[in-house]
């Protein structure tokens, strides 16, 4: 009975910790994905401060997402699902050399971030949700058979892998837009379980893991790099905000943010949907940007290009110790999701890596790679 009631414990510790979103069937990433794993334990990043100031510690949080319109379009980046069957278009690239080549499953008529007539950023997503790829265009204008589109990304969500080293995607950083969105349906379920996208009005001339591109000249190290991650701060109190924003704000403290796109400061995106409260996602401009804190995410990189994270604090509280090293052997066992626990990034968690967690028990740093 007691066997039985532990190995309860440890499936719902090593489980609850590393789930994963989903769209439809398919999973956005694997659980064991960077953008996917909490962060709210990591160490401040030690240029915190200086890089909240850049941004603006007094500028306010802006939900860039919402219901109705503005400007005739609707209020966010949308997106498609489309099934296997759906009409594959070519598409020609101003930035080919860095452009996925395709064709692209996105509709002719597909909903474009800004709408029809916008000068924007015009992204172009859909997701075919029965062989979980993401297709993400930027600057796209569709043509009578094709599209035209600035770059286009093709992304597995089964899959870790980067982009190559310095390509672009349909964002500057180089990273896929979908999984940094916030979805009304998430926030409905009442919880986020992702890093969410944002944009910062400069950057620096560098990119930071899992970042394959940046977007500036830029040569002072006060500013951000894209890909950094910011989080806001644990001592937040979030309990005098609606059950909405609370999922968001939670979402903030647990998984953060990646600075994707040069924009708006503290803009963070999200799918636009008919049933926000926009009122309440007004009052996330009660947030400004002394409240959140930049984060060091290197401590879980196993390879550069990958997007896989390692941890030896699989419970995510804080610390290395028993908890840590039961739930690592019942990986090791095939009893529990390995997802941060190969440490080694071989695929799978084994004995090498509960040493590892052994040794991180026992006073030495969490080590990571091969």
């Amino acid at each position: 009975m007691q066997r039985g009631r532990a190995f309860q414990l440890l499936v719902m510790l090593a489980g609850g910790v590393w789930a994963q979103p989903t769209i439809g069937s398919c999973p956005v990433f694997p659980a064991n994905s960077i953008w996917n794993q909490p962060i709210d334990h990591l160490p401040v990043a030690s240029n915190s401060a200086t890089l909240v100031n850049t941004i603006g510690s007094n500028v306010t949080l802006h939900a860039d997402f919402g219901s109705g319109t503005y400007a005739g379009a609707p209020i966010g980046i949308p997106f498609v699902t489309v099934s296997g069957s759906q009409t594959k278009y070519p598409a020609t690239f101003q930035y080919a050399d860095e452009s996925d080549a395709g064709p692209y499953p996105v509709p002719l008529n597909a909903p474009i971030e800004g709408g029809s007539q916008s000068t924007g950023d015009r992204h172009a997503i859909a997701i075919d949700t029965d062989n979980c790829i993401l297709y993400e265009l930027y600057s796209a204008y569709p043509q009578a058979a094709s599209w035209q589109a600035g770059s286009g990304a093709i992304f597995d969500l089964k899959s870790n892998g980067l982009r190559p080293a310095g390509w672009t995607s349909a964002d500057a950083a180089g990273l896929p837009i979908f999984p940094g969105l916030v979805r009304y349906d998430e926030v409905a379920s009442g919880v986020i379980q992702h890093a969410i996208r944002l944009t910062v009005p400069q950057t620096l001339n560098s990119y930071a893991w899992p970042a394959r591109h940046f977007a500036s000249s830029l040569t002072d190290p006060k500013y951000p790099a894209m890909g950094q991650r910011f989080r806001l701060r644990s001592s937040f109190n979030i309990s005098s905000y609606t059950a909405d924003v609370q999922v968001i704000l939670r979402a903030l403290q647990i998984y953060g943010m990646f600075v994707a796109d040069n924009g708006s400061a503290w803009y963070i995106s999200g799918a636009p949907d008919p049933r926000w409260n926009n009122n309440n996602l007004g009052t996330l401009r009660n947030l400004h940007g002394s409240d959140f804190e930049a984060v060091d995410d290197s401590v879980l990189k196993l390879q550069p290009n990958s997007a896989q994270g390692g941890s030896c604090d699989r419970n995510d509280n804080g610390a290395v110790d028993i908890l840590d090293l039961q739930i690592e052997i019942s990986a090791a066992l095939g009893l529990t999701p390995c997802d941060a626990g190969d440490l080694d990034g071989n695929g799978s968690c084994n004995i090498i890596d509960v040493q590892r967690v052994v040794a991180a028990a026992l006073g030495s740093p969490c080590r990571l790679g091969p």
